[in-house]
């Protein structure tokens, strides 16, 4: 037996009881278990077992009254735990955690842990998009960060941030960042392992701040993956590293200019300090100095100005630049109180809900999750949404089952917030990365066609009509024709141009920042009209 069986096993054996802390249920219906007679009876058992279990409950779905293994249809197991999760509401309790097996053909049986208390209300949290070159301590840098560990000379923490599939698919979890930490009234909440799944809850469970960072890859042929991190989430700030023994590279510049031409916030740090001479460090800090002026950025050396100065003065002209050392943890403690302090980007949590899918994936159990960042306003579980553009331009129906986020249900998450909404009413294969989820009361357009101000970085001839390069916009990433006023653009030029995605619309609107890459060739641009599918 394998040891996820043997946990529906030992639940069964441990059997349901008068005074005992497991609850058998064949299954929950919404027609008849949530209406007002029954659900106030039900809720009050969740919590007569939550608290003879001194603060945790098992509850078995699938079963027979007797613990027979009976199973039940995915949507009905589904539904199930959509009614367990308001009776846990009701109950001052939450489901932390729920195991799934297959039974017969087309049968589940679950475990689903509830735990007292109600779900997270996250008020404060800032997303850090990490970027630099390849073996430039980027990775180390931030496990060190989130564990408090230093490292061991050998990239020992950067293990702690490799993201496993099978974590993405055994829970609902929008895992986009790969490190989290936190800070409360006495100092940094941080992770004994990030790889798991209670630990990062338990972080996000404690905290009163949270950082995330969203990890982009140092390889130059991944520069697009990059672009994606920086481009399609909500960031707040950047953080990019440097490695004092190599210094700023090809792909150092390539990163630092897509941050700044996307009018993020940075930090730069200078990863390494441990392994070259005070000569050394100083002349990579004038190379990063001059780099930031060249860019018409203005370096704020911390060593010389302070934290406090650096977190009243960063911006998208100002860049604060730090030595650090995972081996010797330098600079980590100003970092630490630089996240602590930063003020959170204004996020539009006024407007309505918007969020732009980055990555489906199913769950037994649950169905159909997309993951992202709460672009504008907030959502909540239960709310009607429109998915889309579908390839024909049309929009579908949802509702949101559940959310959560780093492993923790939330019943809510505002703008720029990092979660995984379960849908109902839709498969996991209709869903596509570009897609957006709206109010289902709004009337959005798919956008075939768009009229943008652009300026070309780098080409080595010049742009001309019907140029196709890939198009990163919110998670979009295109392929997509230009066609410049004028006829042309040279490297350097800015101007308008009209661009039209090659194969299929997608919800976009005036103002938003896009980059474009095709080879060696980049550019970037504002949306400045949009026009509708022919």
């Amino acid at each position: 037996m394998s040891p996820d069986r043997a946990v529906l096993q030992r639940a069964i054996e441990r059997g349901e009881r008068e005074g005992g802390s497991v609850e058998f249920k064949e299954r929950l219906s919404e027609d008849l278990h949530a209406n007002e007679g029954r659900f106030e009876s039900l809720a009050a058992q969740l919590r007569h077992r939550v608290l003879s279990g001194d603060g945790e409950a098992t509850y078995v779905v699938g079963v027979t009254d007797d613990g027979g293994i009976a199973g039940i249809e995915p949507d009905v197991f589904s539904e199930s735990m959509d009614v367990l999760s308001l009776l846990a509401e009701e109950a001052g309790a939450h489901i932390e955690e729920v195991q799934t097996w297959s039974v017969e053909e087309d049968g589940l049986v679950g475990v689903a842990t509830i735990t007292e208390g109600t779900v997270l209300r996250d008020d404060e949290h800032i997303v850090v998009g990490t970027a630099g070159h390849v073996d430039h301590g980027k990775s180390t840098l931030v496990g060190s960060l989130v564990t408090g560990q230093a490292d061991d000379g050998q990239g020992g923490t950067r293990s702690y941030l490799d993201v496993q599939p099978h974590e993405i698919e055994r829970g609902l979890s929008a895992d986009l960042s790969y490190g989290v930490y936190g800070f409360d009234e006495d100092g940094p909440v941080r992770m004994d392992n990030p790889n798991r799944k209670s630990d990062r809850a338990r972080v996000v469970e404690e905290s009163d701040r949270l950082v995330s960072f969203v990890d982009t890859v140092g390889h130059e042929p991944w520069l697009r993956t990059t672009i994606r991190g920086i481009v399609g989430q909500k960031l707040d700030y950047g953080l990019l590293t440097v490695a004092a023994d190599d210094g700023p590279t090809k792909t150092t510049r390539e990163h630092l200019g897509i941050l700044l031409a996307t009018d993020l916030p940075t930090i730069v740090a200078i990863t390494k300090a441990d392994v070259v001479d005070e000569e050394r460090l100083a002349e990579v800090e004038r190379e990063v100095e001059r780099l930031l002026r060249d860019a018409d950025k203005t370096p704020l050396r911390m060593a010389r100005y302070g934290v406090e100065t650096a977190i009243e003065e960063i911006s998208d002209t100002v860049v604060p630049v730090l030595r650090t050392s995972a081996v010797t943890k330098q600079g980590l403690d100003e970092l630490d109180e630089l996240f602590e302090h930063l003020p959170k980007q204004e996020g539009a949590t006024e407007e309505s809900f918007s969020m732009y899918v980055d990555r489906t994936y199913s769950v037994t159990g649950v169905g159909a999750v997309a993951s992202g960042t709460v672009n504008t306003g907030r959502v909540e579980a239960g709310d009607e949404l429109l998915l889309g553009p579908m390839a024909d331009g049309s929009f579908r129906e949802v509702e949101v089952r559940s959310i959560e986020m780093h492993y923790h249900r939330v019943d809510e998450a505002e703008a720029g917030r990092i979660v995984g909404i379960a849908l109902k009413n839709v498969r996991e294969a209709d869903i596509e990365r570009g897609m957006i989820l709206l109010p289902r009361d709004s009337d959005p357009t798919a956008v075939r066609e768009f009229e943008a101000e652009v300026m070309v970085l780098n080409h080595p001839t010049r742009i001309g009509e019907g140029y196709e390069p890939v198009v990163h916009l919110e998670t979009i990433s295109e392929a997509a024709a230009f066609y410049p006023e004028g006829g042309q653009l040279l490297p350097g030029d800015k101007g308008n141009a009209r661009v039209r995605f090659k194969f299929r619309p997608y919800c976009i609107e005036e103002g938003q920042r896009f980059v474009f890459r095709e080879g060696q060739s980049k550019g970037v641009g504002t949306v400045t009209d949009i026009t509708g599918p022919e």
